[in-house]
């Protein structure tokens, strides 16, 4: 398989840094444009109980609402950047809001399980075009210096604020108008900052290359097919997982072909979306597969407590987003806190405790029950793990950037976010396949139970038939168990990064004090450009 040449055309005159005149803005815009993206899955995820209940989804299939879109984000997020080189990133900016803003529209209007998940797999690529082309759009509108690093802190408040502002929101739009606003609510947004985005943002210059689409194609694929297979292959209400079913087996080949296929590309690729070299460092490789473990154990906590507090509590869309809400705004100020430490302990004994905190936080959710009250049973776990991801954060960031040429800068810092998205989707598959059979076996015991002792007692019972309704105390009692057998699940994985942490991250205080602190989350970029490490100073 060979990539696809792009010669470009005359190249754009390269954004003339400085003389934009209209940089307050071009920052709206952008900031804006992260937003949205970023609040996309919290905002979706306090709707999914309405959701679920207006299109019919099943526990398992209802993961997809989040999983379609993150496959497509991460599978694509390197592709994005690196169309920005090729074509311009103005261009494909606003090329990426204007399909975010229609997938939204065509979303908003779904009156079938495949039409919303359509709508969210495009989505998920229009968040690919333009993730990594707003923080690069920051690097060649504003000017090195006080302007610049004003523009990147407003960037890392939307970057870092969009899950809290998506649960309030998610809430008030699902309570008040309807769980479809939740989506329609990106299209007024999006339109309205392609437009300015047109007469307040300079175009970049424009570069020879490839785009390795092959490998996109490889590693998205497999992608897919992994999360695919792993969510078939949940019990069904008989009780009964499904791995030997052969769409999960071939699925699952399917997959491990392709993720294969995608390594021999990509080490052989000139242009390649991974670049080989820039996991010879071993603190580096940790880094990346440290969050790819946290991403594929914290996605679903989103994702099932949001089924337990509107399930089995009762709370409505807007008091789960508010019951959520402390978890989202304890990372961000945890953040801020070990930005400040990181110098002065260096990055791994602040990873060993952050891991540690993330999985002694999610072992403690799994202590749920149908009485568990929210401060004592929900809110402090929650604090824990966010206390413990806060964390660990910003360390990973410096541990992506420490020792990277300045050229692969944004590479390098992008294949967190995309461990993050992939990580994430092949959690949420994974953590929903031993949620939903522990669901389907609690269910059909409680029912045996309920059957023997009915004809223990001289009242015997017929057994449900197909599609029967599940009395609400099974019901709840059953999610309860699955929930909390998927957090024991998500722990073990958050214990896992610690051990890699442990025996792969090297790099002192001194290592990373020639890095600049990333002022929040990763940047997206899949560029290469000299002046990213600048910048972030």
């Amino acid at each position: 398989m060979s990539s696809t040449r792009i010669e470009s055309p005359q190249a754009a005159p390269a954004a003339t840094t400085g003389r934009n005149r209209h940089l307050g803005l071009a920052l709206v815009v952008i900031a804006t444009a992260q937003l949205m993206v970023v609040l996309d899955a919290a905002i979706v995820n306090v709707a999914l109980p309405h959701i679920q209940r207006a299109l019919g989804f099943t526990g398992s299939g209802l993961e997809w609402v989040v999983t379609a879109y993150a496959v497509t984000f991460g599978g694509l997020l390197l592709l994005g950047g690196r169309s920005g080189d090729l074509f311009g990133r103005k261009r494909i900016f606003i090329a990426g809001l204007i399909l975010f803003s229609a997938a939204s529209l065509f979303g908003g209007f779904a009156t079938s399980q495949a039409w919303l998940l359509a709508a969210r797999a495009i989505q998920g690529v229009g968040g690919a075009m333009i993730a990594p082309t707003a923080l690069a759009l920051i690097t060649t509108t504003f000017p090195q210096g006080p302007q610049r690093n004003r523009a990147f802190g407003v960037y890392a408040a939307m970057s870092g604020g969009g899950a809290a502002v998506g649960l309030v929101a998610g809430g008030l739009l699902t309570t008040y108008l309807s769980w479809r606003w939740v989506l329609f609510v990106n299209v007024p947004i999006g339109v309205i900052a392609a437009l300015l985005a047109r007469f307040v943002i300079d175009e970049s210059a424009t570069r020879t290359g490839r785009l390795d689409l092959p490998g996109a194609v490889a590693v998205t694929g497999g992608v897919a097919l992994l999360v695919y297979g792993l969510s078939s292959a949940s019990a069904d209400q008989t009780g009964t997982a499904h791995w030997g079913d052969p769409k999960v087996v071939i699925s699952l080949v399917a997959s491990t072909l392709l993720l294969a296929s995608f390594v021999f590309i990509e080490a052989r690729s000139r242009h390649a979306l991974l670049p080989v070299r820039l996991l010879a460092n071993l603190s580096r490789t940790g880094g990346y597969v440290v969050m790819l473990c946290l991403a594929t154990a914290m996605f679903g906590i989103f994702f099932f407590l949001t089924i337990y507090v509107q399930e089995v509590l009762g709370y409505s869309a807007l008091r789960s987003g508010l019951a959520f809400l402390p978890f989202a705004a304890a990372i961000v100020v945890m953040s801020g806190v070990v930005s400040r430490l990181v110098a002065r302990t260096g990055p791994r004994p602040l990873m060993i405790a952050g891991a540690a905190l993330t999985a002694g936080g999610m072992y403690w959710l799994s202590d749920l029950s149908v009485h568990t009250s929210y401060v004592s049973g929900l809110l402090v776990p929650m604090m824990v793990t966010a206390a413990g991801l806060g964390m660990l954060f910003v360390p990973l960031s410096l541990v992506a950037l420490t020792k990277v040429q300045p050229s692969d800068a944004g590479i390098a810092s992008s294949l967190l976010n995309t461990g993050q998205q992939v990580g994430g989707a092949i959690g949420l598959a994974a953590l929903g396949s031993v949620t939903w059979t522990a669901v389907a076996g609690s269910v059909k015991s409680q029912v045996s139970g309920a059957l023997a002792a009915a004809a223990k007692a001289g009242h015997p019972l017929p057994p449900p038939g197909p599609g029967a309704k599940i009395p609400p105390a099974i019901l709840h009692e059953a999610l309860v168990t699955g929930i909390s057998r998927g957090f024991v699940v998500a722990a073990a994985i958050a214990a896992l990064a610690l051990v890699i942490v442990i025996f792969t991250i090297r790099l002192s205080r001194d290592d990373i004090a020639a890095t600049p602190v990333m002022p929040g989350p990763a940047p997206e970029s899949g560029e290469s450009q000299p002046e990213l490490q600048d910048a972030l100073s």
